[in-house]
């Protein structure tokens, strides 16, 4: 028997491709993983240098070691966009045994998502960097949300 398909990618009216909803999602559900190689965060900075400067990234930092490339080996939890009014979360799951670099992510559902909604969580993407007004622009958020930052980078403090 063949599982029922839950997420499909498209062409998203956010940004660029999407992950919506293929069937009735309850809230509380975990949904997919976030997957790509392992990076050391040090690793990460000379491969990307630069990287607030594009506005895009498949990078998610794991923990105090560890980045989540999903630029390579990827799947598509990598489409999921931001909003500022998200119907999903992050959620970090930790190896039992310590292991920082096996720790994961896994996507859940905040509440229940329609047949046909886009999934969306916070990207809550802070910069060490100054939020110039040019980097607020190139990190700007489509989301469309009535809450809408305009941007999806989160205060430093």
């Amino acid at each position: 028997m063949r599982a029922k398909v839950r997420l499909v990618t498209r062409r998203s009216g956010i940004h660029g491709r999407g992950v919506f909803a293929a069937c009735d999602i309850p809230a509380g559900v975990a949904l997919i993983e976030y997957k790509g190689r392992r990076l050391r965060h040090e690793e990460a900075d000379r491969l990307y240098a630069g990287g607030a400067e594009t506005g895009h990234t498949f990078l998610f930092t794991l923990n105090e070691d560890w980045i989540i490339d999903a630029s390579v080996g990827g799947n598509q939890a990598r489409w999921i966009n931001h909003s500022c009014d998200p119907n999903c979360q992050a959620v970090l799951h930790e190896d039992p045994r310590g292991r920082s670099e096996r720790d994961r992510v896994i996507i859940e559902s905040l509440r229940p998502i329609r047949a046909g909604e886009e999934l969306c969580y916070d990207y809550g993407i802070r910069l060490e960097e100054r939020h110039t007004p040019r980097l607020k622009r190139i990190w700007a958020c489509r989301c469309g949300a009535a809450n809408c930052t305009g941007t999806l980078l989160r205060p430093k403090r």
